[in-house]
């Protein structure tokens, strides 16, 4: 076996181990995602703009690209396929490009998103009376973590005028007078910090990976270039 040929064989097993563990991070990923999507079922009526919502199907997409992406690269390096590599080098650039974008935007405009998010479910509160999967979502969170309105418990004044839905007191009790004082907003998007930790390391380690692929990839491409002009 010639060098050449060497150095293809161990960058090609290289690479499918380090798709192998791309994919298997895309389908934790999407694990999480559908985990969070069930927890969080009982209030799917709310809009997307819900912390612990939004980041269900933040996790659900990018765990689905992640799992298609990988399953391209370990294909692409068994196949020692330079269209797929390339094709595989190019959808991961972007999927790279575009997770920085995202990281940074989500940073930097970080109060602009939460005071736009606020903003929509604020507006979707008004046809809490009319439309009873929203009641039945609301009530769940306020249940659920104990909190009331968005914001405050005053954002349902202007909805129930000047009353606040029972859902805002203790179970049991009928008409609520004084209920609970801390916002429902800030209540999902603390508890989502708390149960996320692991989810950001483990989405750290799969960027690493990903770089790394990127770096094979590009590596196996130019090794099967060469071996294809040796033999012409």
């Amino acid at each position: 076996m010639s060098v050449s040929r060497k150095c293809l064989c161990c960058v090609k097993y290289l690479m499918f181990v380090f798709n192998l563990i791309f994919w298997l991070g895309g389908c934790g990923l999407f694990g999480v995602g559908v985990w969070l999507s069930f927890t969080q079922a009982e209030f799917s009526s709310l809009p997307l703009s819900f912390p612990s919502l939004s980041a269900a199907n933040l996790l659900l997409v990018a765990g689905g690209i992640t799992m298609v992406t990988g399953f391209l690269g370990c294909l692409g390096a068994l196949k020692e396929q330079r269209c797929l590599l390339f094709m595989f080098f190019v959808i991961l650039l972007l999927l790279v490009l575009t997770e920085v974008t995202l990281t940074l935007i989500i940073h930097i405009f970080h109060d602009e998103l939460d005071s736009k998010a606020q903003g929509e479910l604020k507006e979707g509160m008004k046809i809490y009376q009319s439309e009873p999967g929203l009641k039945k979502s609301w009530d769940n969170v306020q249940k659920m973590f104990k909190c009331c309105g968005v914001t405050n418990k005053t954002d349902w004044y202007d909805v129930l005028n000047g009353t606040l839905p029972s859902s805002c007191c203790s179970v049991g009790t009928d008409q609520c007078v004084d209920g609970w004082s801390e916002p429902c907003y800030q209540k999902a998007r603390q508890w989502l910090l708390d149960n996320i930790p692991s989810v950001l390391v483990f989405g750290v380690c799969i960027g690493v990976v990903q770089i790394l692929a990127l770096v094979f990839s590009m590596l196996m491409y130019c090794q099967i270039l060469c071996a294809e002009k040796h033999l012409d």
